[in-house]
C-alpha cells in the first residue's frame, strides 16, 4: 500500500550554495524509512531562516590580506615572526559577540633554544580584545623562561637610551649602562662627533687625552671631567699613545708628537696612509698602516730624534693592533685576518697564524699567552709548544664579533680582560676561567679601551662618547673625576 507524503516546500531550496532537504520522508512519517541518507526531511518543518546568515559566505573577501607580526616575549632575545590573517584595519573583531579564532606560528626553540609551538588567539566582544588561551600561553611561557634561563643574557633597554621608555621601573630590559658587580660608572665625556680612535692617561699626568675621527685631540680634566682643550688636525686621527712627557698620535699620512712639558709640537714627516696602530719598545717604535706595512724606527725621546725608518711587509690589511711580548717577540693583528709574530731585533717574521677567518681587530699578552680578538665571532688564546709553534689551546665564542681587548688587575690583583663587541658591548671575563662577571652597554660599537691607575678604565664609542670606569673594592667608592 503507498504511503502519502507530506510536502511542505516544493523541491530542493537552496542555502549558502547547498541544497536544503525541504520535503518530508513519507516512510519517517510512518515510522519505516530505512534510507540512510534519505534525500528528505526526517522532520516536519524546513531549516530555521537563521541558519541563512550562519552559512552565508563573506559579502567581500578582497579586503582579507595577510600582514607580518613580531611575536615578542618577556626576556627573549630574538623576536621571531608569525604571520596572521586580518581585515583592512589590522585586527579581529565580532559585532555579535561571537569568537572567532586565529592561529599564530611561534617559533620557540629548536637547537638555539626555541621550539615550534602552535599557539591559538581567540579574539571576542564587542571591543575585539585579543586574549591568548590561557593553557597554551602558560605552556609557551614556560618553554620560553626554560630557555631563558639557560642562555639569557643580560639586554639594555635602547628606548630608556633615547629617553623615551614609558614603562619606567617595569621595563623588561635595564634601564641601565652596565650590568653585574664590582665596577661602576664614573662619568661620561661628551665632545667628541664621531668615533673615538685613541685614549691616553700619561703616567703622573692629572690630563686624559683622546683622539677621534672628528679631526680633533681633546685633553679632559681628571679631577672635573671637562674638556681642558683641544687640537685641530690635518686629518682623521686613528690612534694615540704616550710615553714619558710625550703625546704621540697617528694620524692621515702623517706622525705627530707633542711634549706635554714644553708644549712643543714635532712632525714626522709624510706617510702612505694611515696610521691604524703604534707601540714603543725600548729605542724602537713601531707603527702599523692601513695599507698592511709595518713601519719601524729608531727613536730617541730624549731629542725626538728619528733614524732611518724600515718597513716590514706580510700583512695584505690594516695593521689594526700591535702588542710587544717576552723573548723579543713582536706581535701584529691585521684586517687579513691573520696574526703574525715578529722579531723585534731581527726584524724578521717568525710565524703567521691563521686561526681566525675574518679581521683581526685585537692582540694582547696575558703570561704566557697570547689573546687575538676577530670579527669571526671568536676570541683565540694562544701558546707555544714543545715543537717551537704556536697553537690555540682554547676560544671563546660569541654571536657578534670582537672589536678592542684590553686587561687589567682588580683590587685583589686578579686578572680581568675586558672585549668590546659589535653589538655596543663589552664583556669583562675573568681569567683563566673566562667566567664573564658583567657587562657594559654602550651607545656606538666601543673601539677603544685603556686602563689607568687605581682601578680606572676608559672606553670610546662610535658615537664619540667616552666613558670612565673603577673597578671597586668591596663597597661602592665615590671617586670624581
Amino acid at each position: 500500500m503507498a504511503v502519502k507524503t507530506a510536502t511542505r516546500v516544493s523541491v530542493f531550496d537552496r542555502v549558502g550554495g547547498q541544497p536544503v532537504k525541504t520535503q518530508v520522508c513519507s516512510f519517517w512519517l510512518a515510522g519505516r524509512c530505512n534510507r540512510n541518507p534519505c534525500r528528505f526531511m526526517h522532520r516536519e518543518s524546513p531549516p530555521p531562516e537563521t541558519h541563512k546568515a550562519q552559512l552565508a559566505p563573506p559579502k567581500d573577501i578582497r579586503g582579507m590580506q595577510s600582514r607580518k607580526m613580531t611575536w615578542r616575549s618577556p626576556n627573549y632575545y630574538n623576536p621571531e615572526t608569525a604571520t596572521v590573517s586580518s581585515n583592512k584595519r589590522g585586527m579581529h573583531s565580532s559585532s555579535s559577540g561571537q569568537s572567532s579564532s586565529q592561529k599564530v606560528l611561534a617559533n620557540t626553540g629548536s637547537e638555539n633554544g626555541r621550539m615550534d609551538q602552535e599557539m591559538t588567539i581567540s579574539s571576542s566582544g564587542t571591543h575585539g580584545d585579543i586574549q591568548a588561551q590561557p593553557e597554551v600561553l602558560t605552556a609557551v611561557r614556560t618553554e620560553l623562561e626554560n630557555c631563558c634561563t639557560q642562555k639569557a643574557q643580560p639586554k639594555q633597554c635602547k628606548y630608556w637610551v633615547k629617553g623615551n621608555c614609558v614603562h619606567g621601573d617595569k621595563c623588561k630590559d635595564l634601564h641601565s649602562w652596565f650590568s653585574g658587580s664590582g665596577f661602576t660608572l664614573l662619568k661620561k665625556l661628551e665632545g667628541h662627533t664621531q668615533a673615538i680612535t685613541g685614549i691616553s692617561l700619561p703616567s703622573g699626568s692629572d690630563k686624559l687625552y683622546s683622539c677621534s675621527k672628528d679631526k680633533s685631540i681633546r685633553s679632559w680634566d681628571c679631577h672635573t671631567g671637562q674638556c681642558a682643550g683641544s687640537v685641530i688636525t690635518d686629518g682623521e686621527a686613528g690612534c694615540l699613545i704616550s710615553e714619558g712627557p710625550w703625546l704621540l698620535v697617528g694620524l692621515q699620512t702623517a706622525l705627530k708628537a707633542w711634549n706635554l712639558q714644553n708644549h712643543t709640537e714635532f712632525g714626522f714627516g709624510q706617510l702612505a696612509g694611515l696610521v691604524c696602530s703604534m707601540v714603543l719598545d725600548d729605542d724602537k717604535f713601531f707603527a702599523g698602516m692601513e695599507d698592511g706595512s709595518l713601519l719601524v724606527w729608531k727613536l730617541n725621546l730624549e731629542t725626538l730624534t728619528l733614524e732611518a725608518a724600515e718597513t716590514l711587509k706580510g700583512h695584505h690589511g690594516a695593521v689594526t693592533s700591535l702588542v710587544v711580548g717576552s723573548n723579543n717577540r713582536l706581535y701584529s693583528g691585521s684586517r687579513d685576518g691573520t696574526v703574525r709574530v715578529w722579531d723585534r731585533k731581527s726584524l724578521q717574521c717568525l710565524h703567521t697564524l691563521y686561526a681566525h677567518t675574518k679581521d683581526v681587530m685585537a692582540v694582547i699578552c696575558w703570561d704566557n699567552y697570547l689573546l687575538s680578538a676577530s670579527l669571526d665571532n671568536t676570541l683565540k688564546i694562544w701558546a707555544a709548544t714543545e715543537s717551537g709553534t704556536i697553537e690555540v689551546i682554547h676560544e671563546i665564542k660569541e654571536d657578534c664579533g670582537f672589536i678592542a681587548l684590553c686587561g687589567i688587575h682588580d683590587a685583589e690583583a686578579k686578572p680581568v680582560v675586558l672585549c668590546s663587541c659589535n653589538d655596543n658591548t663589552v664583556r669583562l671575563y675573568d681569567l683563566p676561567s673566562f667566567t664573564e662577571r658583567g657587562r657594559i652597554f654602550s651607545k656606538g660599537e666601543v673601539e677603544v679601551i685603556e686602563i689607568g691607575n687605581d682601578g680606572l678604565f676608559f672606553t670610546g664609542d662610535a658615537t664619540g662618547e667616552i666613558s670612565v670606569w673603577k673597578l671597586l673594592r668591596v663597597a661602592c667608592e665615590e671617586t670624581v673625576l
